[in-house]
């Protein structure tokens, strides 16, 4: 398989960024896409809605379907399963994109940044993952996918942020546990994580760094679809790197990706 046309993707966090990226990626080939995130108004910091997603899915040749959801709320995220469902007649793909994003040390993280990490991330990508398997086990070809790192004990990952490290890593502790649970069934449970710094809004949150040594969410969407249109029997509890990926793919010219090709990468949190 080399499209994902006529499939369905739920896609947390896809009003912008990577998984709006993602989203295009998809739509490009035909595909029903799901946008299930908090932003149903605009803001002026923060571009992009759940509605102008959807209208650009459908503009690049999907279907789009604008959901407000935040996937802390169990009752939102069942909602926004069954309206996904009753729209397309089953979810084929979950993408566990949607983060909170908080690099300060213990002594400069409130407790109400704690939490909303905790139940973002790995609480977030347990509830949507547990909500759509049941309709991913009835799938052809069904993907977990969740934007998180290789699992690392490493020290100098959790000192200085540690609310934030156990945040991300427990995305990826999902993972292994998802894989573990459900590949034998024949989902596809991996995750996907960048080499580099992507240039998202995100990266205001990251003292010093300037978006021309960025690369565009483009590399993780193009990444993303090379894993999605794998069989996913036997294809499980994988820790990707997109790089890595699109070389597999045949992409070994990256260039196209650089926000700025002439400026040295800056090297994504996590990977040695």
């Amino acid at each position: 398989m080399s499209s994902l046309q006529g499939k369905t993707l739920f896609i947390t966090g896809a009003s912008r960024g990577i998984g709006l990226a993602i989203a295009l990626r998809a739509a490009r080939d035909g595909a029903n896409v799901a946008i299930a995130a908090k932003s149903a108004v605009p803001n002026p910091k923060l571009p992009g809605t759940i509605h102008s997603a959807a209208d650009a899915v459908d503009a690049a040749g999907g279907r789009g379907l604008a959901l407000k959801c935040d996937i802390r709320d169990e009752a939102q995220v069942q909602a926004a399963v069954a309206a996904t469902v009753d729209a397309f007649g089953g979810i084929d793909i979950l993408v566990n994109n949607a983060s909170a994003i908080w690099l300060r040390g213990t002594l400069e993280t409130p407790m109400k940044r704690f939490d909303l990490m905790q139940q973002v991330n790995a609480r977030g990508s347990f509830l949507c993952a547990q909500a759509c398997l049941p309709h991913l086990l009835q799938a052809s070809n069904p993907h977990i996918l969740t934007l998180a790192p290789p699992p690392s004990l490493e020290p100098k990952w959790w000192g200085p942020h540690t609310g934030y490290t156990l945040a991300k890593m427990g995305m990826s502790f999902v993972t292994l546990g998802l894989a573990a649970e459900f590949g034998p069934q024949g989902v596809a449970v991996n995750a996907l994580w960048p080499r580099t710094v992507i240039a998202t809004d995100a990266i205001n949150m990251i003292p010093g760094v300037d978006a021309g040594g960025c690369r565009r969410p483009e590399i993780l969407a193009d990444a993303a679809h090379a894993v999605l249109v794998r069989p996913a029997a036997g294809f499980s509890g994988r820790f990707l790197i997109d790089d890595e990926v699109l070389a597999q793919a045949g992409v070994h010219d990256l260039a196209g990706y650089a926000v700025d090709p002439s400026r040295p990468l800056l090297p994504d949190l996590f990977l040695d």
